[in-house]
């Protein structure tokens, strides 16, 4: 992903700003948003874990992690919760990603429950989206021809 740098310097920085901009000298669930493949995820949670000692994080989060991943953050730094997209039309995580979770004691934070609003009765078979809008690129939302 463009932009994506967890390196522990970068976190270290990107929370001062977060606390800053809070106007708070804690953050109680802070989130690792998309596994950055070019750092070790135990260089991510040590730099959490680091953060977490000098009392300016209360509690550490992944989004999107897999199985491994998860297992190897929380070898260094207990994780408290995975966010994960979690719906009646996608029901992965119920494979390998929940049992994980229950194992070790984190919680789920599952995103687009509604299935990206499709389940809300507001989309229907004939919903056009702006091309900036991720749902766009999804089969299910591409004009029949």
């Amino acid at each position: 992903m463009p932009g994506l740098n967890s390196r522990p310097e970068q976190i270290k920085k990107a929370l001062e700003g977060s606390l800053k901009r809070l106007k708070t000298n804690v953050i109680d669930l802070y989130y690792q948003h998309r596994v950055d493949p070019n750092v070790p995820i135990e260089d991510v949670a040590g730099a959490v874990k680091e953060l977490i000692r000098q009392g300016k994080v209360r509690h550490f989060g992944l989004s999107e992690a897999g199985v491994k991943t998860i297992r190897r953050a929380h070898a260094v730094q207990p994780v408290t919760a995975l966010q994960s997209e979690y719906s009646l039309w996608w029901r992965k995580p119920e494979a390998e990603v929940i049992p994980t979770l229950e194992e070790l004691g984190i919680g789920l934070v599952p995103y687009s429950p509604l299935g990206k609003g499709f389940l809300t009765g507001k989309i229907d078979a004939n919903a056009t989206f702006d091309k900036t809008d991720f749902r766009s690129t999804l089969p299910a939302s591409r004009p029949k021809r």
